[in-house]
């Protein structure tokens, strides 16, 4: 094993997580913005209706797919006869923002700042709907000294993990070769298996302290070749010191 030259990390439940998640409360807050509501659709029905829409959608991502949060919400309000007097980006960055302000995973700075004292690179690829602005301006706002060369949201791109394209799009930005790097993720199908696809080396992060809801989706999988298995970044400090 060698020092990697970047290290590329999933989003949720490995950067970052979100505590206290509740949607209700983020359309509450976008409710104030309503300016035509012609049906008179109660927040709580607008809500309903957003969930439903969400769950039609998972055979979208189910296939690889990834629809933009713009695109949903454009649809939900229009759909519904709805006009807000903010833009659908506004209305998102409220949303996302009140439904959870979001945290950090434990010592996740401290493998930040390791990565930056020893000139190794980073960046992000994350599986999610919520726009490529609103996950920089997050993990930016929760990790300020962050280094990420580039962070990389499905939603800007209609693809998702476990798709090589998505892999291979981040190497090129960085202009690095798949034995340069070494990505990090929560999720065996998206991350371990989806790096190795590409010849990049997997770290499965399994953190257990903090509730992981998608933790199910790795029951049952295995991982039969050359990777990381650790359960927290001092870990990870830990073997990069050795490394370096």
């Amino acid at each position: 094993m060698k020092k990697p030259k970047m290290i590329i990390f999933d989003y949720g439940h490995t950067l970052l997580y979100e505590p206290d998640f509740d949607f209700l409360r983020g359309e509450k807050e976008v409710y104030q913005y309503i300016i035509k509501n012609p049906k008179q659709f109660s927040v709580e029905e607008i809500n309903q209706f957003s969930t439903e829409l969400f769950r039609k959608s998972d055979v979208c991502r189910e296939q690889g797919f990834e629809l933009h949060e713009w695109q949903m919400l454009r649809l939900q309000y229009e759909y519904l006869g709805i006009e807000l007097g903010i833009s659908y980006s506004e209305a998102e960055k409220v949303l996302w923002n009140h439904i959870s302000k979001g945290a950090c995973m434990p010592f996740v700075e401290e493998l930040l700042d390791c990565l930056k004292e020893n000139g190794i690179r980073s960046a992000v690829i994350s599986n999610i709907g919520w726009s490529g602005d609103a996950l920089t301006e997050r993990i930016n706002r929760l990790l300020p000294d962050n280094q990420f060369e580039c962070v990389i949201a499905s939603s800007e791109y209609g693809i998702r993990k476990p798709n090589p394209m998505i892999f291979e799009l981040a190497l090129q930005k960085a202009n690095l070769q798949p034995r340069d790097v070494w990505y990090c993720g929560d999720n065996i199908k998206a991350d371990v298996y989806g790096a190795r696809n590409v010849g990049i080396f997997p770290v499965f992060y399994e953190e257990e302290t903090i509730e992981n809801p998608c933790s199910v989706q790795n029951e049952g999988l295995e991982i039969d070749f050359e990777h990381l298995h650790i359960h927290s970044w001092r870990e990870m400090i830990n073997i990069l010191d050795k490394l370096i």
